[in-house]
């Protein structure tokens, strides 16, 4: 899977993913002990809607975009609001020409204690992600690969966060590596909250890191908890672009399964291309 996150910014994948996301950390706000973001595979950072390659792939006018206009029930809107209010804080004219990627919302979101680690090894890249955080004190950008970070940095000083292992999907062995990861990561910090993201293209390699995840965090020395989440906005076809991507959350906030089964339905018609989309939440057995 060739994943230049510049044409896919914005797309009903990210929007997913960053719902729960700043679902995640708004429940780590309710404690006033300091928590830490790491984020493995942290890309540019701010992506421009007006690029040639945004503009090319023009997946962001079938994901942000809607559901910037959806409307929403009394109750889901409040849950998404803060995941749209920090979109629209990108974008202070009319229109949509920024969408902030994970380490953007993610340090919208960090109070004066808490810090954020993102990972990122690609130059160019990491060369925008540096700019847009703007030498924050709070933020800090490593040049290292996400893969060697992930098991180095946890357990972060805080104790509590939330470790985000999101890669582009680029290598063939991209599933195995996740999973090995994770275990080692996992091993190191059992009581951490963690968020994998993966296309979900083929439904074995899928089935098999949902159940190696579920193993390995319910035969832990300290066992946690696991969700799986997959959205899809079309059947997915063979050769065809990205139409399903799936979440994997480990340790999440006891309300998030409750939060989603709110949410996710009503951005099954926004998101959905040729017909309404649907989604899959389920605890995963190992």
């Amino acid at each position: 899977m060739n994943y230049r996150h510049a044409f896919h910014a914005g797309n009903f994948a990210d929007v997913i993913k960053h719902i729960v996301l700043v679902r995640i950390l708004t429940y780590l706000q309710e404690k006033p002990a300091a928590f830490r973001v790491i984020d493995t595979h942290a890309g540019a950072g701010v992506y421009d809607l007006t690029s040639e390659e945004a503009q090319r792939g023009g997946e962001w006018l079938t994901g942000i975009a809607r559901v910037m206009q959806a409307r929403f029930s009394e109750a889901t809107g409040a849950l998404v609001a803060p995941y749209l209010d920090i979109v629209r804080a990108f974008n202070p004219q009319r229109g949509l020409t920024a969408y902030p990627g994970s380490p953007l919302i993610a340090r919208a979101l960090l109070r004066p204690q808490d810090r954020l680690t993102a990972c990122e090894i690609e130059p160019n890249a990491r060369k925008h992600l540096i700019g847009a955080l703007r030498r924050d004190t709070q933020a800090k950008v490593v040049d290292l690969d996400g893969w060697m970070a992930l098991p180095a940095f946890v357990p972060p000083n805080e104790r509590r966060g939330l470790v985000l292992i999101d890669p582009p999907f680029e290598a063939k062995d991209e599933f195995e590596r996740m999973a090995e990861g994770f275990a080692a990561a996992f091993a190191k910090w059992p009581t951490g909250s963690y968020l994998l993201w993966y296309p979900a293209k083929s439904r074995r390699a899928t089935d098999d890191l949902a159940r190696y995840v579920a193993e390995v965090v319910s035969t832990g020395a300290s066992p946690g908890k696991c969700l799986r989440l997959e959205f899809s906005v079309a059947p997915q076809a063979a050769g065809a672009a990205l139409a399903s991507a799936g979440l994997l959350l480990v340790n999440p906030p006891w309300m998030l399964a409750a939060e989603l089964k709110a949410i996710l339905p009503e951005l099954e018609k926004p998101l959905g291309q040729g017909g309404a989309g649907r989604f899959r939440l389920e605890v995963p057995k190992p």
